[in-house]
């Protein structure tokens, strides 16, 4: 019996691992902000004025659309994600004076 062996040149190699890669960030980074949105408590969504459910949907559909989906997970991870945790820390910002 002989076996075939497929030779895969370095070039096809480093090829699949940069599409691979290119592929799985932006899944991550949208997999990473759900995460983030579903275990912060509602008290804390209310309280900063923001709803849950919105962002869930947002970064969701945002997962369909490349780019955008990015740009969503990104902006709830740097912008959002802080006004939630300092709501969670009793923090309201100018809003309680």
């Amino acid at each position: 019996m002989h076996l075939l062996l497929a030779t895969v040149e370095l070039g096809d190699l480093a090829g699949a691992a940069v599409l691979t890669i290119g592929a799985a960030i932006p899944l991550a980074l949208s997999v990473w902000a759900l995460l983030d949105i579903a275990h912060r408590p509602s008290w804390a969504w209310a309280l900063s004025g923001r709803t849950q459910v919105t962002w869930l949907a947002a970064v969701l559909f945002g997962t369909l659309l490349l780019v955008v989906g990015v740009g969503i997970s990104a902006w709830y991870l740097l912008v959002v994600r802080r006004e939630i945790a300092a709501a969670e820390r009793g923090e309201l910002g100018p809003q309680a004076t």
